[in-house]
């Protein structure tokens, strides 16, 4: 199915709004991707680090008239929007939680039902296109999201499931599995730099924009060359996918050597991103859960790492 022509309601995220004048000044000094390069028409992966670099999130942002929407997991939604708002106090910037008013749909090879919405989306990675309070954000592998006020939601749902099969939230999680996007969830708060989700990778972290919180952290990761765990695509057998943050261990290092990002059943059996050590990457024996759980095989992620292209953001 995650190859296929589909839909899906994307019920696994909620959208923290950021509006007023000063929004984007406000969240230009909290999170890792640069407000400036959004303009009307782009979005990018981001994230909220601590003050030691590591993530208390990872979402999509998109701006729209009077601020930026932020989509992430739902269970960190309201730790974030309690915590930002205590930084927002002396700005002219206004937090809510607006998961309430929005419908959000996942379509893979539906651009001809965009059209027909009046959404002329392009194919480069991160565009947006707006027409009728609709809003559609394209991914890196082509597929695309759908936003729409809450009220549109059943009669958009009608429509598209006259011309696409409705997938389960697994296709769409194996879909982005496959595109090597990682995402920060309750269980992996706190766990993960940016660097080692592969998020300077895939757009989500500007070298160029000042500071913000964390950004010492990790520019010094970026610039020194010293990361020893990341992101890497594995496959095991078996159909039930792991839960965020379960524990992969090595027989050669006998100790756990990374957690489980995010993991979706599929034909050969259940794919998932993990943050791994290189060292028993290179390895190749690394096993779910304990020493002796079922082995994982390393499968290719969609694009390199080059660290010399990433700083240019």
């Amino acid at each position: 199915m995650a190859d296929s022509a589909f839909f899906c309601p994307l019920t696994h995220e909620g959208i923290l709004a950021v509006r007023g004048l000063d929004a984007g000044k406000f969240l230009q000094g909290q999170i890792t991707c640069n407000i400036s390069y959004l303009g009307a028409s782009g979005s990018s992966l981001g994230a909220r680090c601590t003050p030691k670099g590591r993530m208390l999130s990872s979402f999509r942002i998109v701006s729209v008239a009077d601020g930026f929407l932020l989509a992430m997991s739902q269970e960190l939604l309201e730790a974030q929007l309690a915590e930002l708002q205590k930084y927002a106090v002396f700005s002219k910037a206004k937090l809510s939680d607006e998961s309430a008013a929005w419908a959000r749909f996942g379509l893979s090879g539906a651009d001809a039902i965009l059209q027909a919405l009046g959404l002329d989306l392009a194919a480069e990675a991160d565009s947006v296109a707006n027409a009728d309070a609709l809003l559609a954000i394209r991914l890196s592998d082509g597929r695309a999201e759908l936003w729409a006020p809450a009220e549109q939601a059943q009669t958009l749902h009608a429509r598209l499931s006259e011309q696409l099969t409705e997938a389960s939230l697994n296709d769409w999680l194996l879909a982005q599995i496959r595109a090597g996007i990682g995402q920060v969830t309750g269980t992996t708060r706190e766990l993960f730099i940016p660097q080692m989700i592969n998020l300077q990778a895939v757009g989500g972290v500007s070298f160029k924009k000042g500071c913000y919180t964390g950004q010492e952290i990790v520019a010094r990761m970026q610039y020194l060359g010293k990361l020893k765990r990341r992101l890497y695509r594995l496959r095991l057998a078996g159909d039930q996918p792991p839960a965020p943050g379960t524990e992969l261990f090595s027989p050669v290092h006998r100790s756990a050597v990374g957690e489980v990002v995010l993991a979706a059943s599929s034909a050969s059996g259940v794919e998932l991103l993990a943050v791994v050590q290189e060292d028993a990457a290179l390895d190749g024996n690394i096993h779910l859960g304990s020493l002796d759980g079922l082995p994982l095989e390393l499968l290719d992620l969609p694009y390199t790492l080059d660290s010399n292209r990433e700083i240019q953001r």
